[in-house]
């Protein structure tokens, strides 16, 4: 198995995703490409005490970076020598069996669509972040590529989803849900009352209905479909609350003597839940869609959200996603077309 890491993507690179991804070479056993300024990488090594690189890890030099303040439309064209260009070509090329980038969101999601291109027939790529429920974990998609949505896109949406769950997380049957404002069918703006009717009819999937936000969180469903502005919206405030709960523990723990005590006894309890809440143990969203493995990471990523990222790639790649993808599109189409043939009749 082998990732390419954009070591020049992020707000803290090149030295927390070059650290992630060596923690992640010695972890998993991964081999690494680290994509960027050769001297820029070779000077973290030399911080960190490194005089050789270690066994599995290459360096391919790009020269130039793309930013978060970078268009998305035009990064790739104002720096075709990016570190996010080249990771693309190499990916596209064969080169490795995934990439993890914590660069532009739009500059990857523009890029990808015109260097690795979408899965034919899959008319948007989407981000799928994992969310922590007290069940588990579930799926959200679509938290930020696509902004705007029609009634297709949504119904794919729920395939790829189900189908991530199933291949990657192995989940048997995953529980498809509509991200709503209300339980029963007729709530939701038309566009979700439309969808509402296209997923009931979908055969193919286990959808359960309607979701509210509060029923997400509790892992009411495996996958959660929605647009990518309500799901950037929502994944930010589950992850806020997450930290305001984290620092209001950490806070009442640290009260007096007592209650130190106390969070002593609970130290395991306390640790499980920090990590469950954690963005870093996850790491990344994969961009489903796509005809070859790429893990989104979260701009400020550290070393540890980078080992994540490109923990969760290493399933992504295993499973052959996209070929399974390709091989089950007629099915997606046929059914896109009864579910609509459904709600018309």
């Amino acid at each position: 198995m082998k990732i390419i890491i954009d070591a020049m993507g992020g707000d803290n690179a090149p030295r927390e995703i070059v650290r992630g991804a060596l923690i992640a070479n010695k972890e998993f056993g991964v081999d690494i490409i680290l994509v960027g300024r050769v001297e820029d990488i070779l000077q973290v090594l030399k911080d960190d005490g490194i005089t050789d690189l270690p066994k599995g890890v290459e360096i391919a030099h790009a020269e130039q970076v793309v930013t978060m303040e970078d268009k998305a439309a035009t990064a790739m064209k104002d720096k075709p020598e990016s570190s996010m260009v080249l990771s693309l070509k190499l990916l596209n090329e064969g080169k490795g069996d995934a990439l993890v980038t914590a660069t532009n969101t739009g500059a990857v999601l523009a890029a990808s669509t015109l260097i690795v291109k979408r899965i034919k027939g899959v008319r948007r790529g989407a981000l799928v972040p994992t969310m922590p429920t007290p069940k588990g974990y579930c799926l959200l998609i679509d938290c930020g590529a696509n902004v705007e949505v029609t009634e297709e896109y949504l119904l794919q949406f729920a395939f790829l989803g189900s189908a991530y769950s199933k291949l990657a997380l192995g989940v048997d049957n995953p529980r498809v849900g509509l991200l709503n404002n209300g339980a029963e069918e007729t709530k939701g703006t038309q566009l979700l009352k439309n969808t509402h009717n296209l997923l009931k009819n979908a055969k193919e999937i286990n959808f359960i209905g309607n979701v509210e936000g509060n029923d997400a969180v509790l892992g009411t469903a495996d996958v959660i479909v929605t647009d990518g502005f309500t799901g950037n919206v929502y994944l930010k405030t589950v992850e806020g609350v997450g930290k305001f709960f984290g620092d209001m523990l950490k806070s009442m723990f640290k009260r007096n003597l007592l209650t130190k005590i106390a969070a002593l006894l609970c130290y395991k309890d306390i640790k499980a839940f920090k990590a469950k809440m954690d963005y870093r143990e996850t790491g990344g969203a994969p961009l489903l869609g796509m005809s070859k493995p790429i893990m989104k990471a979260h701009g400020g990523s550290d070393a540890w959200a980078i080992r994540g990222a490109i923990k969760q790639a290493i399933p992504y790649a295993k499973c052959d996603f996209a070929g399974y993808i390709s091989g089950q599109m007629e099915t997606m189409k046929a059914m896109t077309s009864n579910a609509q043939s459904e709600v018309q009749t």
